[in-house]
């Protein structure tokens, strides 16, 4: 399993909504509320040789009330 990061910024008063809808999709590993920039920091784990930008297009920014993304590929845990 490959995982990655995506940071995403939501319409204004959407934030939940938008967690929530990623929480019934079941395809977030984990979901967190932020400040700053970016509303929401979500970690996914794919499959190995799955393509992210394509995961990413399809699952996440469909979402309804997401406004931008941006996606942190990750190299190593330690």
């Amino acid at each position: 399993m490959v995982p990655f990061f995506v940071q995403i910024k939501c319409q204004l008063g959407k934030s939940y909504e938008v967690a929530d809808a990623l929480a019934d999709a079941e395809i977030a590993s984990e979901i967190y509320s932020t400040a700053g920039e970016f509303d929401l920091l979500v970690k996914f784990y794919v499959d190995d040789g799955t393509d992210i930008g394509h995961f990413v297009n399809q699952k996440v920014q469909t979402i309804p009330g997401i406004q931008d993304t941006r996606t942190i590929i990750t190299f190593k845990a330690f």
